[in-house]
């Protein structure tokens, strides 16, 4: 406890300390604008960077409402990243002006060739404008990012899969959360691509919707194109059960699920509500699970009972499991279900904000949630993260693009390069 307090004091206090020189450069580059000096804006910015430190300590040390943490970090996050393109210039300015100054004092005499007021306001300026480029990035990103899919390709490793379905070719989507979309000539793209994959069968772990089921009747014909010759299998979200929805009464909000359902039908996906299904191929068979949305985090509902969902699954010999919320799997998972081979989870959207490139991932939500995007792996048993098809909050995306994944399905060991 103790080191934990040392360490927040000494980041708290590295962060006011770049705060202090940050606001030297602003001062310098608005040096003829009076706002710059006056009290009244030295103490807006201050208050704001201690505010902020303070919000994104508590959002990472204390359990607060997950939609606040998330907005917090990530305000942080992209903060840091003006400053830090920010500071670069300021230091260059001082080089500067620790140069002219040395050298002035070594000459009697100098000759006066360069304006430090107009070059350090030239210089500030710059590093101003560098740092507006992520805001820039964001912009793009809202433009460009929201319906820019990408197809992951991942081998699954299963020793004890039949070898029935080894080199079987499953496709999963994630939280396609149809009240955000704006596009339905680019969402009608997306399903074109995950289709020209052809996969045996597809998976959709959750969030179908925002709020309201009625958000889904404007695409439910594009999303019923999503077919497979062994099924689509689909689960429910956290946003699907009208939870975040201010309903007249307790029948309406029941009504509201029961019409998401009867979409998923109608859809010709098979949803599965805490229950399972034996999927065979050339006589042999292995587990599909669907279990309702269970969070780890207190703001986000626990409907799931895994006690139902793996019921009379015994003798399957693998059993793949549709969990919406990650959190579940270290939850519950793995330190009661070991006979579950592997668990496909959404719910993250990598916040839609960060940076993801075949060997390194970043992004603010892994404050939050350990696993958040990929393949993880403890001891035998695995859970992918799918990063999402749609968006929601933030209206796209930038650097975590939407998901569509194929995974192979292999029944062999994994190669040692590719163990955890």
């Amino acid at each position: 406890m103790k080191g934990q307090a040392f360490t927040i004091i000494l980041i708290s206090l590295i962060l006011l300390l770049a705060d202090a020189y940050f606001i030297g450069g602003i001062r310098a580059a608005f040096r003829k604008k009076q706002f710059s000096h006056k009290k009244w804006f030295i103490q807006a910015y201050w208050t704001v960077c201690i505010l902020l430190i303070a919000a994104t300590i508590l959002g990472i040390y204390v359990k607060i409402p997950v939609g606040a943490r998330a907005a917090i970090l990530l305000t942080f996050f992209l903060l840091l990243i003006i400053k830090a393109t920010f500071l670069p210039f300021i230091l260059a300015d001082d080089i500067r002006r620790l140069y002219i100054w040395l050298t002035r004092r070594n000459k009697a005499t100098v000759l006066q060739t360069d304006n430090p007021i107009q070059r350090s306001e030239f210089l500030m300026k710059a590093g101003l404008i560098a740092g507006a480029v992520p805001l820039a990035s964001l912009g793009f990103g809202i433009v460009s990012g929201a319906y820019d899919y990408r197809v992951r390709y991942q081998t699954l490793y299963l020793p004890n899969l039949p070898k029935a379905f080894d080199g079987i070719k499953l496709g999963q989507i994630s939280d396609i959360h149809s009240g955000s979309f704006y596009n339905k000539v680019a969402v009608k793209g997306g399903v074109e691509l995950l289709l020209r994959e052809k996969p045996d069968f597809i998976f959709f772990t959750g969030d179908l919707v925002n709020v309201q089921t009625k958000e889904v009747y404007g695409y439910q014909d594009i999303f019923s194109k999503v077919k497979a010759p062994l099924g689509v299998y689909s689960s429910l979200g956290n946003h699907d059960y009208g939870d975040y929805y201010t309903w007249p009464n307790d029948a309406a909000k029941r009504k509201n699920l029961d019409d998401l359902k009867a979409v998923h039908k109608n859809m010709g996906w098979d949803l599965l509500c805490n229950t399972n299904r034996r999927l065979k191929v050339d006589g042999e068979e292995i587990g599909i699970l669907g279990m309702e949305n269970w969070g780890e985090l207190s703001r986000f509902p626990k409907y799931g009972r895994m006690d139902l969902t793996v019921k009379n699954t015994d003798d399957l010999p693998v059993k793949l499991l549709l969990s919406h919320d990650p959190s579940h799997w270290r939850a519950q998972v793995l330190p009661h279900y070991p006979q579950i081979d592997m668990v496909f989870a959404g719910h993250t959207h990598g916040m839609q904000f960060g940076v993801r490139t075949p060997g390194f991932q970043w992004s603010p939500v892994e404050y939050i949630y350990k696993e958040w995007a990929g393949l993880y792996q403890q001891g035998k048993q695995q859970l992918y993260v799918n990063v999402g098809y749609g968006f929601f909050g933030l209206p796209g995306r930038v650097g975590i693009l939407p998901e569509i994944t194929i995974f192979e399905l292999r029944s062999t060991a994994a190669p040692l390069s590719n163990k955890a």
